[in-house]
């Protein structure tokens, strides 16, 4: 086998091993708490942040009056065009893996281009079926000592935290320790 043929089945390899992680992090659970507090009074807050909630497609689901905590749910939704685009890059890339097989071992004819046929859909589906799922928006009201400002702690997913802070921070005056707009690396 020679030098290009092995450098070009392992940077084939690498391209699907790249697809299945993109695929796997599309269905990853980004749950994340958040404290956050307010100079304004609860219950101006709660109400506007449940009418954001309610704006932005949540449905309050139950709670805890005791504990203080508002639970809502919200259906999140594939992308169809997205479904579509992996369908097509696990398709060309199933053939293109099929391609430098047929390269290695020609005693196999064409057959290994019908990997195409396998990853294309494949692919589609798995990132279809897997980012479709049910979240939580939790909001549990913490007790201070001072009643002037309302503390909260959040739980639900970064990026729907990240939007209640850009859209409502200023409004209701949330501070919180800057951690969601911060990355890891």
């Amino acid at each position: 086998m020679s030098y290009s043929l092995n450098s070009t089945l392992l940077l084939t390899i690498l391209l699907a091993i790249g697809l299945f992680f993109f695929l796997r992090a599309s269905s990853k659970d980004r749950t994340t708490v958040v404290e956050i507090s307010s100079s304004q009074k609860s219950l101006k807050v709660l109400n506007d942040l449940c009418e954001w909630l309610n704006l932005r497609g949540w449905k309050q689901s139950g709670g805890n009056s005791d504990k203080k905590i508002l639970i809502f749910k919200g259906q999140v939704v594939s992308s169809k065009f997205l479904a579509i685009f992996l369908g097509i890059l696990g398709f060309f890339g199933s053939c293109s893996l099929g391609l430098v097989i047929i390269q290695i071992y020609p005693f196999l004819g064409w057959w290994p281009i019908l990997l195409g046929l396998i990853g294309g859909p494949t692919s589609g589906i798995i990132y279809f079926k897997k980012s479709a799922r049910e979240e939580k928006f939790e909001l549990r009201l913490i007790e201070k000592d001072d009643n002037k400002n309302t503390f909260m702690r959040l739980r639900a997913h970064r990026d729907e935290l990240i939007s209640l802070e850009n859209e409502l921070g200023e409004k209701l005056q949330l501070k919180s320790d800057g951690s969601l707009f911060k990355t890891p690396i």
